[in-house]
């Protein structure tokens, strides 16, 4: 029995929500990955059967691909990716065991079972009872996980922390992975931009529930005084999207120079105080377009674009998509 490539639609909507609280599509644009990610899958499972893989479809956050497996071992060295495994098939009376650094796990492989395999390890050996049908192999770069870290305070390494475990049951992941399936087997105009979705959302699921805390080193503290004043500016710039923004009103609700206040903000949120209010500019305009009939002119106008062709390149330009086809898309 195989797993049909059916995502729930309400997981794919759930995905396309969340990523617009995170963050920007382009935060995730890394140039070269693909091949890395390819050369990772390659070296790991020399003979295994391919029988698909996003490998022309431009992702730059995420490399899928779709493989069987014949009986017997393999060992693998260190990846710097993390790799989650799903099965798609059953195995009646098959077993895979894995190895690494004296742990040794035993899973019997069902339809949505899931292995995952953290960025940085060593080494790992691996044994198959009998073939394994159609299996779903996803790396991540550590960047979606860096970028997590980096919005909301979280530890570090959280990509080389991921807990080496097997025979796991997640619903979120599994629909996602279908998602991603199906994306591969059926190529769609907004493939580009849920690619990148999923891989920030499946870093989120992994950092939420899935992380070993032994590996994790605390970020460092901010002071007091720099919570207080990046707390004032992010709820003046919320307040305030519609309207004129400069560096220098900023500064002046830090109570700070325009040129010490451009430090704080860029050294604190990763980005300088402009392009962090383009980019919430942007969020707000896609929950305008999800949530409201405004038209297309006035949402420009409201997200402080000179014009409703100006809006459009822009948006494309981050998102892959119209203003339009995002808004057909998420409703």
């Amino acid at each position: 029995m195989t797993s049909s490539f059916r995502p729930s639609i309400y997981i794919v909507h759930d995905i396309i929500v969340y990523y617009l609280i995170c963050s920007s599509p382009q935060a995730l644009v890394t140039r070269g990955k693909p091949m890395i990610l390819l050369a990772d899958a390659n070296r790991k499972y020399p003979n295994s059967r391919l029988l698909v893989s996003s490998a022309d479809r431009g992702w730059q956050s995420i490399y899928a691909e779709l493989r069987t497996h014949p009986a017997g071992r393999l060992a693998s060295h260190t990846q710097p990716n993390v790799e989650i495994v799903i099965a798609l098939h059953d195995s009646k009376d098959g077993c895979v065991i894995r190895t690494n650094g004296g742990r040794r796990e035993r899973t019997r492989p069902t339809i949505g079972t899931i292995w995952l395999v953290p960025a940085g390890l060593c080494h790992e050996e691996i044994e198959l009872s009998t073939p394994m049908g159609k299996t779903l192999h996803l790396y991540l770069p550590t960047q979606p996980f860096d970028l997590l870290a980096d919005q909301y305070d979280l530890p570090k390494p959280l990509g080389h922390s991921v807990q080496y475990r097997g025979g796991l049951n997640d619903e979120l992941i599994h629909q996602i992975g279908l998602s991603v399936a199906a994306e591969m087997a059926r190529e769609t105009s907004t493939g580009r931009m849920f690619a990148e979705t999923a891989a920030l959302m499946l870093a989120a699921q992994l950092s939420h529930n899935y992380l070993d805390p032994t590996l994790l080193v605390p970020s460092p503290r901010r002071k007091p005084t720099e919570n207080v004043r990046l707390r004032r500016v992010l709820d003046y710039i919320d307040e305030n999207l519609e309207n004129e923004i400069s560096v220098a009103d900023l500064a002046d609700v830090a109570a700070l120079s325009t040129f010490h206040f451009a430090r704080m903000f860029t050294a604190l949120m990763g980005l300088p105080p402009r392009k962090y209010v383009s980019r919430r500019r942007l969020e707000n305009a896609m929950k305008m377009l999800a949530s409201s009939n405004l038209p297309l002119a006035e949402v420009a106008h409201r997200s402080r674009f000179s014009s409703q062709a100006a809006f459009s390149r822009a948006f494309h330009r981050v998102t892959g998509v119209t203003p339009g086809e995002y808004r057909r898309l998420v409703r």
